[in-house]
């Protein structure tokens, strides 16, 4: 079945190039089927890129799923259009009477910040209690991840010395009963990072309501979940195209900035060939949360 999106916005010409089975909305109306409803809050700057790579793995699914984008009304970007803004986005004050199944929440790049100097801060704080009462199952990525184990859970992140860059081996942590977040994935899989803090496993096996699905040795902890499933937390991108990393180094690289290349991204040493090894594991992932933590629980009647 396919994802559910305005036919003008620049992912659905994306992703159907692809051969993805994507909706647009006045096909899906005429269709008698209860949709998955998923909200997806874009925190980050690329919003037009960041939109394509979660519909893309969003769409891996045999179930209907409909988008909705929003945006916080505290911080406007300035990297994209004031129309797409306006034409394809919703503030929160605009859904915060609805309920979805599941919710998306993306990293943005503030990391080096304290969560309090955000400018946004005291908005995401309100949308993060909100989905406590009015989302299924949300799932945080990179720094939306960070935020939300420091608020929810107290659990704080730590500066590095050196960017987390580069797509990092993850270790599955095995419990008697199989997590179903990580059924079919292997003991050992690959996930880009990158980001400027980390979060200790041994932070995280301290909260009793947390539970620890996947670590690195290089990146630290990778894949997490609430005790009740309500909320999943990714460290990583397993969102990433194939050039994105890339793309950072050498955006990075022409501003002067000092940055080593990605690690275990490039596959010879000219850095014109791109080991992408990440992507099944992705959309399987993806999969595992829809159908398990979002469709499986979800009440028909929202």
């Amino acid at each position: 079945m396919p994802i559910v999106i305005d036919k003008d916005i620049p992912a659905y010409k994306i992703l159907t190039d692809e051969r993805i089975f994507v909706m647009d909305s006045g096909r899906a109306f005429t269709q008698d089927i209860r949709p998955i409803e998923i909200a997806i809050l874009n925190l980050m700057p690329t919003k037009e890129t960041t939109e394509t790579q979660f519909m893309r793995l969003l769409s891996n699914s045999p179930l209907q799923v409909n988008i909705t984008l929003i945006r916080t009304s505290s911080y406007t970007p300035a990297h994209t259009g004031k129309e797409h803004l306006e034409r394809f986005y919703k503030n929160f004050g605009e859904v915060k009477a609805r309920k979805f199944d599941g919710m998306i929440i993306t990293g943005a790049p503030v990391e080096n910040m304290e969560f309090e100097d955000v400018a946004y801060w005291d908005e995401l704080k309100e949308i993060f209690d909100w989905t406590k009462t009015n989302v299924t199952s949300t799932l945080f990525i990179c720094w939306g991840a960070l935020a939300a184990l420091y608020y929810f859970h107290g659990v704080k992140k730590h500066p590095l010395k050196k960017k987390c860059f580069g797509v990092f081996a993850h270790t599955r942590v095995d419990y008697d009963e199989p997590d179903p977040l990580m059924r079919g994935i292997s003991e050992k899989f690959h996930m880009p990072h990158s980001r400027h803090s980390v979060v200790y496993t041994g932070d995280i096996k301290k909260v009793k309501s947390l539970k620890l699905l996947a670590y690195s040795g290089e990146a630290g902890a990778g894949r997490i979940r609430s005790t009740d499933g309500r909320q999943v937390f990714v460290i990583g991108h397993m969102e990433y195209d194939k050039e994105v990393l890339k793309a950072e180094y050498e955006r990075d690289r022409a501003k002067g900035l000092e940055i080593d290349p990605p690690e275990h991204y490039f596959a010879n040493r000219a850095k014109t060939k791109i080991n992408m090894k990440w992507s099944s594991t992705a959309n399987l992932f993806y999969m595992n949360w829809l159908n398990y933590y979002v469709y499986q629980v979800t009440p028909y009647d929202l």
